[in-house]
């Protein structure tokens, strides 16, 4: 057993039963929660010019859905729940569920480091990270996004083998998608697969995703929505190094709040899959005011919603910030909520739960609008769901 396996063990016994307690069964609360997102998210489409966007809310396990809009300007056609938008770097946390199942299998530890997996990169500053710490963005300061000049993966290996840090591993948090992507990259090695195939075919099926997908096939191109960028063109993401790993899921709202009551009861999944959520749950650095995962951003709820402003700010996401590591790694004693915002050129995108309340909502829309939107809206569904 790992040390990090070690450290977890007493706390996952002791918590995992007082984090998954269901909530009071509500009545019907159907058109006041309808009435507040409306309020909430129908002012988004013409204060940010978003073309579209798709709302779904689960509270007991009952789906509400919501959809404003269009998915395509060109076509007119509406946004229903099976509209497949992209979800930017949600997406990371769908990455690291396919770490924390192969963590569960047993085919990688968290205290490896990628030069086990990638023998080019042995030796390379990068490989003194583990791989707990580029699933949480504390390698060393890897950037935000890689150079323009790498793009393969020959090139790949290069930059992380010159890449010098700017801190020592596990000690500062920097948001970067070639962190979470060589992440994402060596769990799929470890399984002796392809990250996209072992996604597609593996881990998406068993959580029930049949309409999400990182290469969208043609038999569902036509529920495809269209992002539109600030210059309001037409836009779909474009291809790059991790790009399947970091930010490559395209999913609608009726399966990305499945994806989300999948994350509210794990204990309903086979168990090797409930443990790779609840892996996902676990804290191992303070940064702020927020406790990161693998992939999942978590806070004490109620949360103030000027708190969830800072933790998904630009700060947060452009610099880096001192990380405080959890000893040992734990789940939330207290009731918390996990959240992640993600965006591509044409897309923005935002999810959040709290596990002990069973509520949970995603946000969709075809528009790149600011996190700080998102949030504000989100944050006024969760505060009336969690009321009522």
């Amino acid at each position: 057993m790992t040390a990090i396996a070690k450290a977890l063990a007493p706390v996952a016994l002791g918590l995992i039963a007082s984090c998954f307690v269901p909530a009071a069964v509500r009545g019907d609360d159907g058109p006041a929660i309808a009435a507040t997102v409306e309020r909430a998210f129908r002012p988004l489409l013409k204060e940010y010019g978003v073309p579209g966007i798709a709302v779904a809310v689960t509270v007991d396990g009952r789906q509400h859905f919501f959809h404003y809009g269009v998915a395509s300007k060109e076509k007119n056609n509406p946004v229903t729940k099976d509209t497949l938008f992209e979800i930017g770097s949600i997406g990371k946390t769908f990455a690291a569920t396919l770490a924390s199942y192969a963590h569960t299998l047993g085919k990688l530890s968290l205290d490896d480091h990628p030069g086990k997996y990638m023998p080019q990169l042995r030796d390379s500053a990068v490989d003194k990270a583990s791989l707990l710490n580029l699933g949480t963005y504390t390698a060393g300061g890897l950037p935000l996004q890689f150079p323009a000049g790498v793009t393969n993966d020959a090139e790949m290996i290069a930059y992380f083998r010159q890449w010098k840090p700017s801190a020592d591993p596990g000690a500062q948090r920097r948001y970067s998608n070639p962190s979470l992507g060589l992440f994402g990259h060596v769990a799929a090695l470890a399984m002796n697969g392809r990250f996209a195939d072992l996604m597609e075919g593996e881990l998406l099926p068993k959580l029930g995703l049949r309409h999400s997908h990182i290469r969208v096939p043609a038999a569902a191109k036509a529920n495809y929505a269209w992002g539109y960028d600030k210059a309001g063109r037409a836009v779909r993401v474009n291809p790059g190094v991790f790009d399947a790993e970091a930010y490559g899921i395209k999913t609608s709202a009726a399966d990305l709040i499945r994806f989300i009551e999948a994350n509210i009861r794990p204990e309903t999944l086979e168990a090797s899959l409930r443990h790779a959520i609840e892996g996902t749950h676990v804290g191992y650095f303070r940064i702020g005011p927020m406790v990161q995962g693998l992939g999942w951003e978590q806070y004490p709820f109620p949360v103030p919603l000027d708190r969830l402003l800072a933790g998904n700010s630009s700060a947060m996401a452009l610099e880096p910030h001192a990380a405080a590591p959890m000893t040992p790694p734990q789940l939330p004693s207290e009731p918390a909520l996990f959240n992640k915002t993600g965006s591509t050129n044409g897309f923005g995108a935002y999810a959040a739960f709290v596990p002990t309340k069973r509520i949970g909502i995603v946000m969709l829309a075809n528009r790149n609008l600011p996190n700080a939107a998102r949030i504000k809206a989100a944050h006024a569904v969760l505060e009336h769901l969690a009321a009522h």
